[in-house]
C-alpha cells in the first residue's frame, strides 16, 4: 500500500466560480493567445525538447485515484527547473526592448541567438533576486544572448545553488535578509546602477516583466495539453510561491478550457503560506519572518500582485503540507513506485503530488477537494535535483 505521512490544512476559496468567465483584465495578465509568440520563439532555443509527463498508474492505483499524470521537468534545458522558460525568455524581451529604445534596433530572437548585436547587448545587465531556479534561468537567458548580470540571493539560499547560477557568468551577490528583502535591494540597486530587473514576482511599478516570465511557462502548459491528447484532468495540484506558477496555471487552463477547466489547488509550506492567507483575508497579506522551509524554492512571503488577479477567483482551494512529506514523496519517486517510472524530483517539485495522495487518503480532506476514485489529477514537478549536495542528502 502507499504509504506517505504529513500534515494538511486546506482553505476552500469562497470567490472561487467554475462559471465565471475569464475576464479581459485577466487575459492580459495571461492567456492562450498571448502565449503564441513564446512558445513559438522558445522551440527555437538550441536544446529545446519537449519533457515527459509521466502516468503514474501504480501510484494512482493505490492512492485512490483514476489518473496522476506528472509533468516531469527536472531536464528542461539542461537547468533542472521549468523556470528556465520564463526567466530566459523575459531577459530575451527586455533586450529586444531595451535595443529598441536606446537604439532604434529591432533584433528579433534569431539575431540575438546569433550575436547579430552582441557588441550593443553586451553594454546591458539584467538582474534579479531569486531562491534559485530563476536566478538560473535569468543567468543562463544572460549568457546566451550575451548581456551582463547581476543575481541577489538571500542568507538561506545553498551554496550550491549560488555556483550553479555563477558558473553561467553571474554575478552573485548574497544578502543577510530573507527572500523578500533580496526582491527590494535587487530592485533598488538596479535603479542605482541602471540594471535590468527580470523579476518573476510583480510589485507596485513593476508588472510588464512578470507577465513575459508567465508566457515562457505557458511552453510548458501548451505541452501538457498536446499529451493528454483531449483528456481534460479533474484537478491540478500547483506548487504556490509567490503565486507566478499557479496563476499562469491557473489563467492559461481557465482561457483555454472555460468551465470544463481542473479545480485548481495551490499548495504551500506551513511557514510561506502567503497565497492562503491572502485568499482568507480576500487581499494580499505579506507573510513577516525566517520563512524557513525545506521548499526552498517556495520560501516566499509576498504574494505577485499580478498572480493574485487571476487567483483571488481562478484558485479554487489552497492548502499547506508540512515539511515531513516532502523527502518521503521525494525518495518514492526517485526509485520508482511499484511498474511507475523512477523520477528525479527536488524538494520544491513534489508538494502538489504529495498533498493530492495525502488528501485523497483523509475521508475529510477528499469530501472537502471533491477526490475520489474518478479523479484525474495532474501534478507539475517543477524542478529536479538543483541542489544535487541537498538531494542526495534527502533521497540517499
Amino acid at each position: 500500500m502507499l504509504e506517505l505521512t504529513g500534515n494538511l490544512t486546506h482553505f476552500a476559496n469562497p470567490k472561487a466560480d467554475l462559471d465565471r468567465p475569464y475576464s479581459d483584465e485577466q487575459k492580459a495578465v495571461i492567456s492562450v493567445a498571448k502565449a503564441t509568440d513564446a512558445i513559438r520563439d522558445i522551440k527555437t532555443w538550441p536544446g529545446y525538447a519537449v519533457t515527459p509527463l509521466h502516468c503514474l498508474e501504480s501510484m494512482a492505483k493505490d492512492a485512490g485515484l483514476n489518473s496522476i499524470w506528472y509533468k516531469d521537468e527536472s531536464q528542461r534545458f539542461g537547468l533542472k527547473s521549468f523556470k528556465a522558460l520564463g526567466g530566459a525568455y523575459a531577459v530575451a524581451r527586455q533586450l529586444q526592448l531595451a535595443l529598441e529604445e536606446r537604439r532604434g534596433i529591432k533584433a528579433s530572437i534569431t539575431e540575438l541567438l546569433d550575436g547579430r548585436w552582441k557588441s550593443e547587448v553586451a553594454e546591458l545587465v539584467v538582474s534579479c533576486a531569486t531562491d534559485g531556479n530563476h536566478g538560473r534561468s535569468v543567468a543562463w537567458g544572460a549568457q546566451m544572448f550575451g548581456c551582463g548580470c547581476v543575481i541577489y540571493i538571500h542568507r538561506d539560499v545553498s551554496e550550491g545553488r549560488k555556483q550553479a547560477m555563477e558558473a553561467f557568468g553571474a554575478e552573485v551577490i548574497r544578502i543577510t535578509g530573507n527572500y523578500d528583502e533580496s526582491v527590494r535591494q535587487a530592485d533598488a540597486d538596479a535603479k542605482a546602477e541602471g540594471r535590468i530587473i527580470v523579476s518573476d514576482t510583480s510589485y507596485p511599478g513593476y508588472m510588464e516583466v512578470p507577465k513575459d516570465v508567465a508566457l515562457g511557462y505557458t511552453v510548458m502548459l501548451s505541452e501538457i495539453v498536446e499529451q493528454l491528447d483531449g483528456e481534460i484532468p479533474t484537478h491540478v495540484f500547483v506548487q504556490g510561491g509567490v503565486g507566478g506558477l499557479a496563476s499562469a496555471v491557473s489563467g492559461y487552463f481557465w482561457d483555454l478550457w472555460g468551465n470544463k477547466r481542473p479545480r485548481l489547488v495551490v499548495v504551500e509550506p506551513e511557514q510561506a503560506n502567503c497565497l492562503q492567507l491572502s485568499a482568507k483575508a480576500g487581499e494580499p497579506v505579506v507573510v513577516e519572518g525566517d520563512l524557513d522551509t525545506l521548499m526552498a524554492g517556495l520560501a516566499c512571503g509576498e504574494v505577485s500582485a499580478l498572480g493574485w488577479k487571476i487567483l483571488a477567483d481562478g484558485a479554487d482551494d489552497f492548502m499547506t503540507l508540512s515539511e515531513d512529506a516532502v523527502p518521503a514523496t521525494m525518495r518514492l519517486l526517485a526509485k520508482g513506485y511499484q511498474q511507475d517510472p523512477a523520477i528525479e524530483a527536488g524538494e520544491s517539485a513534489v508538494p502538489g503530488l504529495a498533498a493530492a495522495v495525502l488528501a485523497r487518503g483523509s475521508e475529510s480532506f477528499a469530501e472537502a477537494l471533491g477526490l475520489n476514485s474518478s479523479s484525474k489529477v495532474l501534478v507539475i514537478g517543477t524542478e529536479g535535483a538543483t541542489d544535487p549536495e541537498l538531494y542526495q542528502q534527502l533521497v540517499g
